[in-house]
């Protein structure tokens, strides 16, 4: 599947699926769809039929509270039927609103509370290191997440091992919570401190598809560090209404709204 379809079918999908559940962080999942669409689309070595092979690539969604995202990702890419999508932060259902691995194929961490997928990440970067096998390990945080020490910690545990297999992804879309990034806890000069820290750094726009295609398809054989990718995104993309708005970061699209965000993003080839 091409990954700009990829990327409508997410979008479409997660909209749809905080619809019906009434979960919040839409605007959070629309931001990371293209990257999302990368990864399972073109860059991730997987078998959707064979969910835990072990030579393949690990992914992990640190930033869980966009979780509906990785669902839409692995249904459309094979991993579970899509009607259970619908399924989405009801009362019983596997796929909470933060994101499970628990009776989830293709979902190696569950996550939510922020700050810990790089740390586990870095954990199976060294042991695949240590084992001599050949995957990539990557994590995809959230911007306002790297408030968080542990991730920094991460940075520097990973670039002493010299874990070149290890891929970190920031979702850049300078908003976080209540208001925006800079206000919050200002992250600037955000890359020099990647650097400073060891690691490899490339910024790219994060909804251009070649350009993710481009960074992430890393050979850690021509490396001896860690990369950071970090893509610079837009909260809410593909609907209007909802881009640049820390609104979206709790809010459910209901009613009128939800009927916009369906019109907006247009029909594509998702019901084809």
């Amino acid at each position: 599947m091409d990954t700009r379809t990829l990327a409508h079918r997410i979008r479409r999908d997660a909209v749809e699926m905080t619809h019906l559940g009434k979960s919040s962080h839409i605007g959070a999942v629309l931001s990371l769809a293209d990257i999302l669409a990368v990864l399972y689309g073109k860059v991730l070595r997987k078998r959707p039929s064979e969910p835990r092979w072990p030579e393949r690539d690990r992914f992990i969604l640190s930033k869980g509270h966009a979780g509906a995202g990785v669902y839409a990702a692995l249904a459309e890419s094979g991993y579970f039927p899509r009607e259970e999508l619908k399924t989405h932060y009801a009362n019983g259902s596997k796929l909470s609103g933060h994101v499970s691995h628990k009776g989830i194929a293709g979902v190696e961490l569950s996550t939510g509370s922020l700050g810990h997928g790089l740390p586990v990440g870095a954990g199976m970067a060294l042991a695949a290191k240590l084992d001599g096998k050949p995957h990539r390990v990557y994590v995809l945080l959230g911007d306002g997440e790297c408030d968080e020490g542990s991730n920094w910690e991460a940075m520097l545990f990973a670039a002493h091992h010299g874990l070149s297999n290890l891929i970190a992804i920031v979702d850049h879309n300078k908003l976080q919570s209540l208001t925006t990034v800079s206000e919050t806890l200002n992250l600037e000069p955000f890359a020099d401190k990647w650097r400073a820290f060891g690691w490899r750094v490339v910024e790219v726009d994060g909804h251009d598809h070649v350009q993710l295609e481009a960074a992430l398809d890393a050979d850690p054989a021509a490396a001896s560090s860690p990369l950071c990718v970090i893509a610079h995104t837009v909260k809410g993309k593909g609907i209007a209404f909802m881009e640049h708005s820390v609104l979206w970061h709790y809010r459910s699209p209901q009613g009128h709204e939800y009927e916009k965000a369906l019109e907006a993003l247009g029909k594509g080839d998702h019901e084809g």
